[in-house]
């Protein structure tokens, strides 16, 4: 049965502008500049340049006579849009068709970029002493070696897969062979399976000296107790004193874990930063600044403007006017909303960060970290007025650049913890004093969590145990039992 009703709903919707606004929020720097080219590409009538008109047109008006204003007025009455938008024109994309042939000469300059670290070692296979079916196995597998240089695949799935995917028919023993062959390539350790595997492969290339032999024989025999840093049992089981064992000990350490990120080193992309903000102490004053060094000024194209006024008080209206009138309005309105996105997003971002800044005046003085206080993002939304979320797309990743160095804007923003005299500070000033501990610590007796937990506590922090390995996990330092040196 079909039934009528009238209801009234509350509901609560993100205009197209405020959705814009809080996509630009979270942009950072680096990033704007693109976003800018990409929207004036879509975008004719958004154009780089001051809004303001230039002065001398006016000073020219004035100047001539009114027979060059009269002239204007017929140029303006002479131009129509219709001219532009012509039935007979076609779009250059429907003309376009792909003819050339496959012998054709490509002029086109390719991207320059370094050698990955497989074709690094396809090259020194090229050189090594191996049938045409040998060298086929033995890039196959290259190619199955991960970043760090490690062949982590079973061998008997590499001789199912070779004969599945290549219909190639090989055994272990052809493949253990092959694989000797790439663990002779440099850098030393590559091709190995395991760690074990790769600093023996490392230790064999090395000069025979007695430290090298005993190393030789530590991973070996002792590797589990070397990786559990057990070197009191290593020491007593060979009958050795720590004067002997330590050069031993020290050499394994200078040996390269992770051979094949060695040789990508080359191919590596260096991401450079471009802070955000910048900031400037003169006499004990802050002042704060956007960078806005990549980011250029935007204006409303004068050509659609005209085009738009000229459609307006044009006496024909027929249906692809219309259209062409409605299509410049969208483009015109479009570029005021991106425009006023831009210049929301400046002026909110710069009243958080200064907000930022009051809150944490005592750092930015002195770049003392443990001045530092603590701060989430409900105390800033707080003192701003807006809602969390906001702050949060303000702070990601963003960065400040300070006379102490340019930081993350996250790095402002800690936990409390409270003192005995109930002071609340911090927690970046605990992890601050936890990491100068741990560095000044005896390495031969590294302190414990629970040692680190009474320490803090003696200097009137009330911090548990757990606390304390979270800290250190963050801080990225392993337990006391890694630290240990000998």
């Amino acid at each position: 049965m079909l039934k009528q009703t009238l209801q009234q709903k509350l509901q609560q919707k993100l205009s197209p502008q405020q959705i814009q606004l809080m996509k630009m929020l979270q942009i950072p720097t680096m990033e704007l500049e693109q976003r800018i080219k990409e929207e004036m590409e879509i975008n004719p009538a958004l154009e780089e340049g001051s809004d303001e008109e230039p002065s001398e047109e006016n000073n020219t008006n004035e100047d001539t006579g009114g027979g060059e204003e009269v002239e204007n007025k017929d140029n303006q009455e002479e131009f129509d849009l219709s001219d532009y938008l012509d039935e007979d024109d076609i779009p250059d994309y429907k003309l376009y068709s792909n003819n050339s042939a496959a012998d054709d000469e490509d002029r086109d300059s390719p991207l320059g970029a370094g050698r990955s670290f497989q074709d690094l070692l396809y090259a020194q296979l090229g050189l090594q002493d191996l049938d045409e079916q040998e060298l086929q196995l033995a890039e196959y597998l290259v190619g199955n070696l991960d970043e760090a240089g490690y062949l982590r695949r079973e061998l008997p799935a590499i001789v199912n897969d070779l004969a599945f995917s290549a219909n190639i028919s090989t055994t272990v023993a052809e493949l253990e062979e092959l694989l000797k062959v790439i663990q002779d390539l440099d850098p030393a350790g590559v091709g190995a399976r395991d760690l074990k595997e790769c600093l023996l492969i490392q230790i064999n290339r090395s000069e025979p000296r007695e430290e090298v032999k005993l190393a030789h024989l530590i991973i070996s025999k002792f590797f589990e107790e070397f990786t559990k840093k057990h070197y009191e049992k290593i020491a007593k089981k060979l009958e050795l004193d720590n004067d002997t064992l330590k050069p031993a000990i020290d050499f394994i350490l200078h040996l390269n874990p992770k051979p094949g990120n060695s040789m990508m080193e080359t191919s590596r992309t260096i991401q450079h930063v471009t802070p955000d903000f910048l900031l400037v102490v003169e006499n004990d004053e802050l002042k704060l600044t956007l960078n806005s060094r990549n980011a250029p000024e935007l204006k409303i194209s004068r050509e659609y403007k005209e085009m738009l006024h000229h459609y307006s008080k044009a006496k024909s209206k027929e249906t692809k006017d219309k259209e062409a009138m409605l299509f410049v309005k969208q483009k015109i309105d479009s570029a005021k909303w991106f425009i006023d996105a831009i210049n929301q997003r400046n002026e909110t971002l710069l009243f958080c960060m200064q907000a930022i800044v009051n809150y944490q005046k005592e750092f930015f003085l002195s770049g003392d970290e443990t001045k530092l206080k603590p701060m989430i993002l409900k105390d800033i939304a707080d003192l701003v007025m807006m809602d969390i979320s906001t702050i949060s797309r303000v702070a990601n990743s963003k960065y400040i650049q300070t006379p102490y160095g340019t930081f993350l804007l996250k790095f402002f923003f800690s936990e409390s913890l409270s003192t005995d005299e109930g002071e609340e500070v911090s927690s970046r000033e605990v992890k601050k004093i936890l990491k100068d501990a741990i560095e000044a610590e005896d390495k031969r007796k590294p302190l414990t969590d629970e040692k680190l937990g009474k320490l803090l506590n003696s200097k009137g922090y009330n911090i548990a145990r757990r606390t304390v390995a979270k800290y250190r996990e963050q801080l990225g330092l392993p337990v006391a039992r890694l630290r240990k040196q000998l």
